[in-house]
């Protein structure tokens, strides 16, 4: 897989799946516009100011809450290349790997120095960030959940 590079956008502990993905759009069904509101909840300006392509980086327990599709939804249509974090909800962690969108837990993330608008770059089957000159490591994804990834998801990889 190529190497991913992007800008950071930080945030802290327990970002729940309404920050995400606010309920009060879940009357939308085209991806495409569910993009639109990615992170919306936990700050009204991301989907304004997010570049495509960039990282999430945030704290203990990402993802609690409920456990709708459309939280990981809005984040892989809005053009999030991976998420980094200290820990995440359960089913949102598996919900990210059968949509295709990268997660990647770092219990040690603090010490990344990932700070917001910071541009890192991530290989992630090797398991490094790049920042500032600093390489970092975290757990390789593996091969089976590559596969996922690369293919855009499990009904992509079904599909194909």
């Amino acid at each position: 897989m190529k190497i991913l590079k992007g800008k950071v956008y930080s945030f802290g502990n327990n970002i729940d799946t309404d920050q995400i993905y606010p309920g009060r759009f879940l009357e939308l069904t085209e991806h495409k516009d569910i993009g639109k509101h990615a992170m919306e909840g936990a700050d009204p300006s991301y989907p304004q100011r997010f570049v495509k392509g960039g990282f999430i980086v945030a704290g203990s327990n990402f993802g609690c809450g409920s456990s709708r599709e459309h939280a990981v939804i809005t984040l892989k249509n809005v053009g999030v290349a991976a998420i980094f974090a200290k820990s995440f909800a359960r089913i949102f962690y598996r919900n990210c790997i059968n949509l295709g969108v990268p997660v990647i837990m770092a219990p040690d993330l603090d010490s990344f120095g990932l700070t917001e608008g910071k541009e890192i770059e991530v290989d992630l089957a090797a398991g490094t960030l790049e920042s500032g000159g600093l390489v970092h490591t975290f757990v390789p994804l593996s091969n089976d959940i590559m596969a996922l990834i690369e293919n855009g998801g499990v009904f992509s990889l079904y599909k194909k």
